[in-house]
């Protein structure tokens, strides 16, 4: 036991449970909307610790909220445990070797992700009933992050409604506060329909819808040029209308991810590449659909939350590594490149320090280094109540995520007390705002002040439902 401090009691009672549950679902790893298996596992685990339990949350089978207290503020935890594909690896090594032939791996640390928030909610719950305080705990377990945006369509169906503030988390290679940005991101799919014909003997029939996507892609192109700095376009064929290079190939779809560090410059890029997927419809005599597959928001400052979880690690201290932890983060570390290793350094305006393949340290709020961005849905939550995420320690420094070193990594000691650590830090942090009537004050009018000057707008179109 680390101390007498009554959330970290709490921890200590339920750790075993809930490290356990990370590598259950570690073995399990399921993709977007399809984790069956692990929202089972967070399901039972509400149950079986007290929570009042509500399924389908959002009319998404693999989403589940669990609440427990009476009274008081209402302080969600965020858990996620989807996985990724193609990064099936087997636990603990220093090599790429597959556990199953092409399968899924936590390559996120998603499962380590749902895990400790889920412990840390029920640390929360212990705290709220022995010491008779006022004040509820929600568990969210939110499946489809990678790519899914299930958090979009929660925000959108209602889900956070009656919640006050909301913290989460994500595995990373050091610990700190994370900034708050983010890039809004718009997936959507572009079909092209053409007429097939014989591409020799009448070629002059034919309208190529292959044809059509590439002139797109010329298009969108010479678009980058003329769009925001911080914007990013990418694609992928999902059609290119099959083998045959002696058919006019009548229907082909390719998917675009648009994203902007600004929701609304991102909406206004999304028209602009519609119009472009349009003009390579007009040249090629055929015709488009554009469906929307997936979108989230930009991420929403709020300092008052930033501020809050910066106490919290400030007083915890990093995550408790020991001799034992260092020589397999080493061997990992080894697979890595020099920028690999440096990039974390650089992000936190830090100077690298040699032999040390574990981060025991916290990082300054707001350190100033350089800013990495991609895209979550957890974006679309800080729109709707204020939130904190904040980054632990479970891996060697540099380690890439979405990779098969970060997998290998998902069940290793170093990963479980990375986990934990998480779980105290996101728990201290709710008891802080539920006994800081004045902090949680502040949050909410600061939250509300930048929902004045920025109103939210849902980035997912209404007609576009969860695929579940």
């Amino acid at each position: 036991m680390r101390n007498a401090h009554p959330i970290d009691t709490a921890i200590d009672t339920h750790r075993c449970d809930l490290t356990g549950m990370a590598d259950r679902v570690w073995g399990t790893p399921e993709l977007l909307y399809q984790e069956k298996a692990s929202c089972a596992e967070h399901t039972a685990m509400l149950k079986a610790k007290g929570f009042r339990v509500t399924e389908n949350v959002a009319g998404i089978p693999t989403a589940v909220m669990g609440e427990a207290g009476q009274g008081g503020p209402v302080i969600a935890i965020l858990g996620e445990y989807d996985a990724l594909p193609g990064l099936s690896q087997v636990a603990g090594l220093a090599e790429p070797q597959e556990l199953v032939t092409g399968g899924n791996g936590h390559g996120c640390g998603h499962n380590l992700l749902g895990s400790a928030a889920l412990l840390a909610a029920c640390a929360v719950k212990d705290w709220l009933e022995q010491t008779g305080t006022e004040g509820r705990v929600r568990y969210y377990g939110c499946p489809a992050e990678e790519g899914g945006a299930a958090k979009t369509f929660m925000v959108r169906d209602g889900a956070f409604a009656g919640t006050d503030a909301a913290i989460t988390w994500h595995p990373d290679s050091m610990t700190r506060v994370a900034d708050p940005y983010s890039l809004a991101n718009t997936r959507i799919d572009f079909t092209f329909h053409g007429r097939a014909s014989h591409a020799a003997m009448s070629p002059h029939l034919g309208r190529s819808a292959l044809d059509a996507v590439e002139l797109m892609s010329v298009g969108v192109n010479y678009l980058r040029e003329h769009m925001v700095q911080d914007a990013r376009i990418h694609y992928a064929y999902l059609d290119a209308g099959g083998s045959a290079p002696n058919v006019v190939q009548s229907k082909a779809r390719v998917r675009y991810s648009i994203r902007a560090l600004k929701t609304s410059e991102m909406l206004a890029l999304v028209e602009r590449v519609k119009d472009v997927a349009r003009g390579a419809a007009l040249m090629t005599g055929t015709t488009v659909e554009a469906k929307v597959y997936s979108a989230v928001s930009a991420m929403l400052e709020n300092l008052t939350m930033d501020r809050t979880m910066q106490r919290v690690l400030d007083a915890i201290g990093g995550v408790p590594f020991d001799a034992a932890d260092q020589p397999y983060a080493a061997q990992i570390q080894a697979t890595l490149s020099p920028e690999d290793i440096a990039l974390p350094y650089r992000i936190v305006a830090m100077q690298p320090r040699a032999d040390t393949p574990l981060s025991d340290w916290i990082v300054p709020l707001r350190p100033g280094g350089e800013v990495m961005t991609g895209s979550t849905d957890v974006a679309d939550v800080s729109h709707a109540v204020p939130l904190t995420q904040v980054q632990v320690a479970t891996m060697a420094i540099g380690t890439p995520l979405h990779s098969w070193q970060a997998t290998a990594q998902g069940k290793s000691p170093a990963a479980h007390k990375g986990m934990t650590h998480a779980a105290t830090a996101m728990a201290r942090c709710a008891q802080l705002l539920i006994t800081e009537p004045d902090t949680l004050a502040a949050a909410k009018a600061e939250h509300a002040e930048h929902q004045a000057q920025d109103p939210y707008v849902c980035p997912m179109p209404e007609e576009v439902k969860a695929p579940v």
